[in-house]
């Protein structure tokens, strides 16, 4: 099975989060810190949720597919290099609180995409890699709170 995945910045972590269990009827799979997210079955959806500046709207933080194995993040990786798309390959980085193999690339409004497997819980947020570079610029962190490990804050 795969997911898309829509990871959200937002300013209200907590009130995020109950907005999202009332609109899709589930429990956050993980929350932690500055952090949560939600594994949707139907639709098939992952919904990263990201601690954001106070009183700044809601923005995209980054988009995603969420495969079951590394070998169809390769798989990906060789497609889309293959269709001429500049890749960032990441293999055994940490990010929002798991160990993930991963590549990105960019849309054409340079909207970061990211097909990853998450290979194992991580106690930790994580911002392993290079895809700051990448990366569309996202706000600095003034408030000890993660900063997307997926995007340069």
């Amino acid at each position: 099975m795969s997911r898309v995945q829509l990871a959200l910045r937002v300013s209200d972590l907590e009130g995020s989060i109950e907005f999202y269990r009332s609109l899709f009827g589930v429990e956050p799979a993980k929350h932690r810190p500055g952090y949560a997210n939600f594994a949707v079955a139907e639709p098939p959806l992952k919904l990263v949720l990201i601690q954001g500046e106070p009183d700044r709207p809601t923005v995209l933080d980054h988009l995603g597919v969420e495969v079951e194995e590394t070998g169809q993040v390769q798989e990906a990786t060789e497609r889309l290099s293959a269709l001429g798309l500049f890749t960032q390959v990441e293999n055994d980085t940490t990010c929002c609180y798991a160990r993930q193999d991963k590549v990105w690339v960019h849309g054409p409004g340079n909207e970061p995409w990211e097909v990853y497997a998450v290979t194992d819980d991580s106690p930790g947020y994580g911002r392993d890699g290079a895809v700051a570079a990448m990366a569309v610029p996202t706000a600095a962190d003034e408030d000890g709170r993660p900063a997307a490990c997926c995007a340069a804050s």
